[in-house]
């Protein structure tokens, strides 16, 4: 099929996907993404071969990767998650990077290229595909919505400093320095994003916020794509720009136009949500290497194992390092949701199988325990919540 013939039907299984969610919600709730990387699957070489993915195709996916990352660091709110539970969250990632390598080490017969590969990507959250279902339940506002922010963020965040420093093929002293001064233009913008605003900027965002001219969106884009590039010139994954560009553009419109902020960054969430995060998705699955796991033997086998593995080296330390003003159903689906995890694994065993470091079966069945985690994973979350309300207070434990 033809590059054009491919976008329209990824783009005519976006739209499928919502109304398939829509048939079975009565029954079952299943995250839309399931039903995106599903029909991404059938459509895929592996199934129906209608669609396959070409540098146009895979160029458009990427994109819509670096936008799930950038709403995701959007959602952070800095002065919500510091304090104890902010220290909390870091020292459950920290604890899960220690376990998810030793771990890996094990499963590698001791190959330290490859245990990093697989015990980076046993460690992530996939905030972004979380968010929205949080949305939707009703969880992300409250006490068990900031805190799961905060985990959820280092869980994300976690995992990229590590892909910079350990997968970036160069030395992990010298990566340290490049992250150290990428950190430190990244700290400066956000002191400026926390700058006052002339009153022309507010100005022109209200004036332009319902004509062509868009200048607020149009800057959510020049953040996006500056922070993007700043990163590909430190030659970092792009993902660490995507988020951080998040973070500026809450601090920015916040700050300057909390008026506007709601209405530009709907603007913003329907251009990623709408078009750009679903193509990756169904993307995803359509590069999903579905013969591997079908043809059985040790892909197969490797597929509940590191299912298992991811709540026991993500889920296992988020339980015994929640806040304790969360009730026991609370830590439950606090660890359940940050063990979800797709978007980093695929992007960690993207690339460990680019530097020939894992083979293909063991990305595929990382790929397929991700994907049944998203599945999964949330529908036990929401069960475990249903019916409950946050009683504990929002205030922060300093």
């Amino acid at each position: 099929m033809t590059t054009a013939g491919t976008l329209v039907l990824i783009t005519a299984t976006a739209v499928a996907a919502p109304l398939l969610a829509k048939l079975t919600a009565p029954r079952l709730r299943v995250p839309l993404v399931i039903f995106e990387i599903t029909l991404g699957i059938l459509i895929g070489p592996d199934l129906l071969g209608w669609a396959k993915v070409d540098d146009l195709v895979d160029g458009l996916s990427e994109l819509g990767l670096c936008m799930l990352i950038f709403l995701a660091g959007y959602e952070i709110e800095l002065d919500a998650i510091r304090g104890d539970t902010l220290r909390r969250a870091v020292r459950a990632w920290t604890a899960s990077l220690v376990l998810g390598l030793a771990v890996a080490l094990a499963l590698s017969g001791l190959d330290l290229a490859k245990s990093v590969v697989i015990g980076t990507a046993l460690t992530s959250t996939a905030l972004g595909t979380v968010l929205p279902i949080l949305r939707d339940s009703g969880d992300l506002r409250g006490r068990f919505g900031t805190v799961m922010l905060a985990f959820g963020a280092v869980g994300e965040f976690g995992p990229i400093i590590a892909m910079a420093v350990l997968l970036s093929g160069r030395d992990p002293g010298v990566a340290t320095v490049v992250l150290a001064v990428f950190a430190c233009l990244t700290a400066a913008a956000l002191y400026w994003a926390t700058r006052p605003r002339p009153p022309w900027f507010a100005d022109i965002v209200r004036s332009t916020l319902h004509t062509s001219g868009q200048f607020a969106v149009r800057f959510v884009m020049l953040l996006l794509v500056s922070m993007l590039a700043l990163s590909a010139a430190f030659g970092l994954d792009v993902l660490l720009g995507a988020f951080a560009a998040g973070l500026l553009t809450r601090l920015v419109f916040h700050g300057a136009a909390p008026e506007s902020s709601e209405e530009i960054m709907g603007k913003v969430e329907a251009l990623g949500f709408g078009f750009l995060v679903p193509l990756f998705f169904v993307t995803t699955g359509i590069e999903f290497d579905l013969a591997s796991l079908l043809d059985g033997g040790r892909t197969l086998l490797l597929l509940p194992v590191f299912l298992l593995l991811f709540l026991l080296v993500r889920g296992l330390p988020v339980y015994a390092l929640a806040p304790r003003d969360l009730d026991p159903s609370g830590r439950r689906a606090l660890s359940l949701y940050s063990a979800t995890c797709l978007p980093l694994v695929v992007a960690i065993t993207t690339i460990g199988v680019d530097e020939k470091v894992i083979g293909e079966g063991e990305a595929a069945a990382l790929v397929g325990a991700a994907m049944i985690s998203v599945l999964v994973f949330p529908l036990l979350a929401l069960r475990a919540r249903a019916g409950r309300t946050d009683t504990a207070t929002t205030a922060e434990a300093w």
